[in-house]
């Protein structure tokens, strides 16, 4: 029996020994890579007295991987059928533990609370279920949980719109929304040939470490997503397009919107993809008093 979950030959032989099948619905994707964890893991620099969250865990390959360098490792997995598989697969380490939920209606921050005293610190570390990721990022990090960052996979289309820079085609308000959190940057592009099965994108991994506060101050963060995002609705539309039409009440607000378009010294003509989070700070501060 190979020593490690993620080689071919023995995720095969669980996977026949529970007669598992995969449930496209659910995005499941095993890693069959070592050498591949590994790095994931590494990405995250974790030591003896972190802490980690994984979501997803499959049969546990990254799981066993993460167990062998954290103090602890909580996986939340939805996935019923996997929780006697994973209670055989990870029967050596007593510092995981696996609960069944979905992390997108769990409350995370009660579960560290309860299961992460007496760490340091706490990064997420996942494959992520490609279906779902924005998602669970964005819950993440809007529920401001104590966590250092993540280190995720994830399709490579999505991780190049997360780290993507202002004036590119990548750039929108999924960038802005996460880099308004953290650092990002991508940190490895992984082939689609090492999972079971194939999925039909290729994959990255991407590291996101918190700010001490987010990159730019607002005076109101849900309103400054809500411009991010109308600046966006329609790319190649200016912005006093997108936010005539997208914000409430725009086309009356037209005056207004110019009002503050000039005030934050920003072209009513550009398009929200050449504009800087700092930029959309200031021009989310100055509509503010109009949409209250």
């Amino acid at each position: 029996m190979d020593k490690d979950i993620a080689t071919p030959v023995r995720t095969r032989a669980i996977l026949e020994k529970y007669g598992f099948s995969f449930k496209k619905s659910l995005g499941q994707n095993f890693l069959i890579d070592t050498n591949i964890l590994k790095k994931i893991v590494s990405f995250a620099d974790l030591t003896e007295e972190s802490g980690a969250i994984e979501i997803g865990p499959g049969i546990g390959a990254l799981t066993e991987q993460l167990a062998r360098s954290a103090k602890k490792v909580v996986a939340f997995e939805i996935d019923q059928r996997l929780l006697p598989i994973l209670n055989d697969t990870l029967s050596p380490y007593p510092n995981v533990k696996i609960i069944h939920q979905d992390v997108l209606k769990a409350d995370v921050q009660s579960v560290m609370e309860e299961e992460f005293s007496g760490t340091a610190e706490v990064m997420v570390v996942a494959n992520l279920p490609y279906y779902v990721t924005t998602p669970i990022i964005m819950k993440l990090l809007e529920d401001h949980l104590p966590i250092r960052g993540i280190v995720c996979m994830l399709q490579k289309e999505v991780a190049d719109r997360i780290s993507a820079k202002p004036g590119t085609k990548d750039y929108g308000s999924l960038s802005i929304a996460i880099q308004y959190y953290t650092e990002a940057e991508t940190v490895m592009i992984v082939p689609k040939t090492v999972f079971v099965p194939q999925p039909n994108v290729d994959s990255a991994v991407i590291r996101l470490i918190k700010r001490d506060k987010p990159a730019v101050s607002v005076k109101d963060e849900r309103f400054f997503f809500q411009v991010t995002k109308a600046s966006f609705a329609q790319r190649r539309k200016t912005l006093l397009n997108n936010l005539t039409s997208q914000l409430p009440d725009g086309k009356q607000k037209k005056e207004e919107i110019l009002a503050a378009l000039s005030l934050s010294q920003i072209e009513p003509s550009r398009r929200g993809e050449t504009l800087s989070l700092e930029e959309f700070a200031r021009l989310s501060d100055a509509l503010y008093p109009y949409f209250q």
